[in-house]
């Protein structure tokens, strides 16, 4: 684990001291070789606990997630690079900073076999997160937008400290590995109610199942580009991260409790697909797609069967990659139009063709068609639900049928019809541009074809 955990850190420094004139370049060189060597160091189809030390360590569950935030960290970089071409030297190696101390506090939780470590680096990721929204976004509801954040986040995980360190009494350790070899305790309904809930909220908030999602739509649409790419590749996982590493942890008597949450999320990811049918804003669309996409994993993960873990886990990364590559053409679009909104932006495939065949690529993979790895996932997702109980087909499949529509519409309304009248040129497209496309879709390509990448089943 220190293999990528030491280079991460170093990253930092060599950002400060590196010339003006490889500002981008070297920060991005350096974190590719970070993805060649978490290649080398993990392995994803590896059933088996890798550890370093009582505090670190890997397995089927987190490796993905790791490599994912690893393959995000120049992507964030190079997609950054023409929003922040006018800031000073200073800015710009602040920025690449707190991206970097981002990346590392993202992979001490999925690193974390230790609760209390857990719990540290799952708080820590809100600062630099707050700075890369409240800073460096690109209009004055930045500031809401970061306190609608911070208040979401920090207020549902007060409870789950208190649910740690509860945990910690009563059976003396907080190694996750030993908390799921230790027996149960017997507790009071009330005592089960309260350590469950407490347990549950911070990582519910965080995915965020509907309801509690306000903060996200906000935070997507007020972060810069960077900021939305790690906010819908990766720390949407945290939840759905949590949610795995917890429900190991509780006893069957708590089983009933998981209904609530379940039917909240399905009718959720219903309701956000419908919302999707009506917004005008490009961000907000996406955002709330993202919405939409969790909450059918949160009901899966909930129902506690064989496929719930692979399924997730596969969407998990598979939306990672969508959801981060929307947000990049979403970028582009508004780089050259100026504007969000759908109607403003319609007709570009008439200027811009070969970023018109990305926006297909990615709708198709975000509207889970098959043989993309999106639609494998969700459809273990969905067998996951119907084994639990059948009424979930009614839900699960109107989700996915309005996941198709919004979808679709997304790209006709962007792509499609005739340039405003306003719009008397547009840049051509860079090579930066499709280079950063080629690797958002090339894992999922490759996974599609060898899904023996993730697990060796």
């Amino acid at each position: 684990m220190l293999k990528i955990i030491v280079p991460t850190v170093m990253l930092i420094p060599s950002t400060c001291l590196t010339s003006t004139k490889i500002t981008w370049l070297s920060p991005t060189a350096y974190s590719t070789t970070i993805i060649i060597l978490s290649m080398i160091v993990l392995n994803p189809g590896d059933f088996l606990v890798s550890t370093s030390g009582l505090l670190l360590g890997s397995d089927q569950i987190s490796t993905p997630l790791l490599m994912l935030s690893c393959w995000l960290l120049p992507l964030m970089f190079m997609a950054s690079q023409s929003s922040m071409l006018r800031n000073p030297t200073s800015q710009k190696r602040l920025f690449i900073t707190a991206l970097a101390l981002l990346q590392l506090t993202l992979m001490l939780v999925f690193m974390s076999s230790d609760l209390m470590l857990f719990y540290t680096a799952f708080e820590a990721t809100l600062i630099p997160t707050l700075m890369v929204i409240a800073r460096w976004g690109s209009q004055t509801e930045r500031l809401g937008a970061g306190m609608y954040f911070l208040l979401y986040t920090i207020t549902s995980s007060m409870p789950l400290l208190i649910a740690v360190l509860w945990m910690y009494n009563m059976k003396g350790t907080l190694s996750i590995i030993l908390l799921q070899l230790l027996p149960p305790v017997a507790l009071m309904f009330w005592a089960n109610t309260l350590l469950w809930t407490s347990l549950m909220l911070a990582f519910l908030v965080k995915i965020p199942i509907y309801g509690l999602h306000l903060w996200l739509p906000k935070a997507h649409v007020e972060a810069p580009i960077a900021g939305s790419m790690v906010l819908a590749a990766i720390l949407l996982k945290l939840g759905g991260y949590g949610l795995l590493r917890v429900t190991n942890l509780l006893t069957e008597q708590t089983t009933s409790y998981y209904v609530l949450p379940m039917t909240v999320a399905l009718w959720g990811s219903l309701m956000t697909g419908m919302i999707c049918l009506r917004q005008t804003d490009l961000k907000s669309l996406i955002a709330y797609s993202s919405v939409s996409h969790m909450g059918l994993m949160t009901s899966s993960i909930l129902t506690r069967n064989q496929l719930a873990m692979p399924g997730s886990m596969t969407v998990m990364v598979a939306h990672g990659l969508t959801s981060s590559m929307l947000f990049c053409l979403a970028n582009t679009t508004y780089e050259r139009t100026h504007s969000r909104t759908l109607l403003m932006a319609q007709g570009v495939q008439l200027t811009t063709p070969t970023m018109a065949s990305w926006w297909l690529l990615a709708c198709l993979m975000n509207m889970a068609l098959p043989p993309t790895i999106n639609f494998i996932g969700e459809f273990t997702l969905m067998v996951s639900l119907f084994n639990w109980a059948d009424i979930t087909a009614i839900l699960a499949g109107m989700s996915a049928f309005i996941t198709s529509i919004y979808s679709l519409h997304m790209f006709s309304s962007t792509q499609q019809g005739t340039l405003p009248s306003h719009i008397i040129t547009l840049i051509p497209t860079q090579t930066r541009e499709h280079l950063l496309m080629t690797m958002h879709s090339a894992p999922s390509l490759a996974l599609m074809t060898t899904p023996q990448l993730m697990y060796n089943q």
